[in-house]
C-alpha cells in the first residue's frame, strides 16, 4: 500500500495526515502549533513542520503542502527571508489596497484583470505597503513567495527554483485565472518594480523530491486543498469555519465580481473556485465564551437554549476588523439589547447567528454572480457545534450537509500528492464517508435584523 502525506500549514498550526494513496483512508496524523499574530517569520512554520513530521513521513511516497493564502514572504537574492511574513489577516495594508484600486481606475478594472479587487488580505496590497513603509527591506527584496510556495521549496532542499500552483497564485492579485499567467505589470505597479515570482506548475506535476526521495506535488492554497479533499462538485458550496470564515464553490469558468465581494480564484484541478472570505469565524465563538465565563460546550448549550433571532439581540462580529464587507478598522458590536432580552443565552445565540449571517451574505453574493448552489457542506472546527449546525440550517437557505470531521485541507494536499504519484489525468477518487444532512429552516427575520444592524452602523 503506497502512502502519501498532506501538510496543512494554517494560521494556527501545522497539521499532517498520512493517507492510503488508493482510497484516502487516514493512517496517521500529527500537528504542531504556530505562533499567534498577523506577522510570523516563516522559520516558525518550518520548525512546526519538522516537529509534526518527526518519524511520520519516513515511508511516504509523495507529499504536498496546502498553506494559508495571501501571506507575503519577501526573499532576497540569496534566498533569505527579508522580514517576517505578513499574513492574510494583517490589515495594515488596507489603505494600500484602496490606493491600488483607484490607480487602475476602479474595482471593475481589477476584477477584469485578475478576477479580484484588492483588499488588505491580497499579496499585491502587502507589496505596496512594503514598498511605501519599509523601503530598506523593499530594496533588498528580489522575489515574493506565498507560505505554501516557501514550504514546498524548503521540502525540496531550497536549492531548486521555487514553484507554486494556479490556485494559490490566483490569490495574489497579480496572477490572472482567466489568462493563466502573471500580470507582472500589476506587480510592478504595486511594488515600483518587477519581482521574481514562482513558476506556476501544473495541477498534478511532480515538482521535486524530498531528500529521502519522496515525490513533491505542487501544493496549493488552503481553500483549494479543502475543495480537493472534499471532492467538491459543481452545485456544491463549502462554508468553512476556521480562524477565517470562507464560502467557496467549484466553477467551470472564471468569475469576476466588480463589487469585490466574490474573489475569482482558481482551484487545484484546472477549474475555478469563486470564494468569499470573512476575517471573523470560529474565534468569535471562543471570544464570546470567554466573555460569558463558559467554555465552548457551555456556549453551545446557552445558544441552543435561546430562540432563533435571540429575542432581537444582534452581534456584528467584526472583532478583528473585517474583510467582507471591507471594514478593516471596525470593531464588534451588540445591537438590540433591552432589559428583557439581556441574557447570556441570547448573547451566545447572537454570536453564532452573527458569525453565520456574514457567510450567508457571502453565499448570496456568490449566487448573484451566476454560481449555482444547491447544497452547502459545513466544515471546520466550529462545524462540530450543535448550535452552529442548527443556525446554519436556519440562515443559509439551502440544504446543509455536515461531512464527517476530518482535516480536509491536509487530506486535499494528500490527494494531490497521490495524483502526482499516479500521473493520471484526474485525481484519485477517495470516499471519505457521508455526513449528516440538515434540511433548511426558513427564518428571514434573523438575516434581516443582521442587515439592519450592519447598515445602521456601517452603512453597508
Amino acid at each position: 500500500m503506497a502512502l502519501v502525506a498532506g501538510i496543512d500549514s494554517s494560521t494556527q498550526s501545522c497539521k499532517i495526515v498520512v493517507c492510503d494513496a488508493d482510497g484516502g483512508a487516514v493512517v496517521r496524523e500529527a500537528r504542531a502549533p504556530h505562533p499567534d499574530g498577523t506577522e510570523v517569520h516563516p522559520r516558525e512554520w518550518w520548525t512546526a513542520l519538522e516537529e509534526a513530521s518527526s518519524g511520520l513521513l519516513d515511508d511516504v511516497a509523495a507529499v504536498a503542502v496546502a498553506g494559508q493564502q495571501h501571506g507575503m514572504i519577501a526573499v532576497d537574492a540569496d534566498g533569505g527571508v527579508v522580514r517576517p511574513a505578513l499574513l492574510w489577516n494583517d490589515t495594515r495594508s488596507a489603505q494600500a489596497a484602496l490606493d491600488l484600486i483607484g490607480e487602475l481606475g476602479g474595482p471593475a478594472e481589477w476584477a477584469g484583470a485578475v478576477g479580484n479587487v484588492p483588499n488588505a488580505s491580497l499579496t499585491v496590497s502587502k507589496l505596496r505597503w512594503l514598498a511605501e513603509r519599509e523601503p530598506e527591506n523593499a530594496a533588498r527584496t528580489t522575489r515574493v513567495m506565498l507560505p505554501h510556495d516557501w514550504l514546498t521549496w524548503r521540502l525540496a532542499g531550497g536549492g531548486a527554483a521555487p514553484v507554486t500552483d494556479r490556485g494559490d497564485a490566483s490569490g495574489t492579485g497579480y496572477w490572472s485565472p482567466a489568462e493563466g499567467s502573471y500580470r507582472t505589470d500589476l506587480m510592478a505597479r504595486a511594488f515600483g518594480r518587477k519581482l521574481e515570482a514562482p513558476r506556476v506548475a501544473g495541477p498534478s506535476e511532480v515538482v521535486g523530491h524530498t531528500p529521502s526521495g519522496a515525490v513533491i506535488a505542487p501544493g496549493t492554497g488552503d481553500n483549494m486543498g479543502a475543495a480537493l479533499g472534499l471532492g467538491l462538485r459543481p452545485g456544491d458550496a463549502v462554508v468553512s469555519l476556521g480562524t477565517s470564515g470562507t464560502v467557496f464553490a467549484v466553477s467551470e469558468g472564471p468569475s469576476r465580481d466588480p463589487d469585490g465581494i466574490v474573489n475569482g480564484f482558481a482551484d487545484a484541478t484546472g477549474r475555478y473556485l469563486p470564494l468569499v472570505c470573512t476575517l471573523n469565524a470560529a474565534r468569535v465563538l471562543g471570544a464570546t465564551a470567554a466573555m460569558l465565563g463558559v467554555d465552548l460546550a457551555g456556549l453551545d448549550a446557552l445558544a441552543l437554549a435561546a430562540e432563533p433571532g435571540a429575542e432581537g439581540v444582534v452581534l456584528l462580529p467584526y472583532l478583528d476588523g473585517e474583510r467582507t464587507p471591507v471594514l478593516p478598522d471596525a470593531a464588534g458590536s451588540l445591537h438590540g439589547l433591552r432589559r428583557a432580552n439581556m441574557r447570556p443565552e441570547n448573547v451566545a445565540r447572537a454570536a453564532v447567528e452573527g458569525m453565520l449571517c456574514g457567510l450567508a451574505d457571502g453565499l448570496s453574493a456568490m449566487t448573484r454572480t451566476g454560481v449555482p448552489v444547491g447544497r452547502v457542506l459545513l466544515v471546520g472546527g466550529a462545524a462540530r457545534s450543535a448550535a452552529v449546525r442548527e443556525v446554519a440550517a436556519t440562515v443559509l437557505g439551502v440544504p446543509v450537509a455536515v461531512p464527517p470531521p476530518a482535516e480536509y485541507v491536509a487530506v486535499g494536499a494528500a490527494r494531490q500528492a497521490a495524483w502526482a504519484l499516479a500521473g493520471t489525468a484526474e485525481p484519485p477518487v477517495w470516499n471519505l464517508g457521508e455526513g449528516a444532512e440538515l434540511e433548511p429552516v426558513d427564518a428571514p427575520l434573523v438575516r434581516r435584523a443582521y442587515a439592519e444592524a450592519r447598515g445602521s452602523l456601517h452603512g453597508v
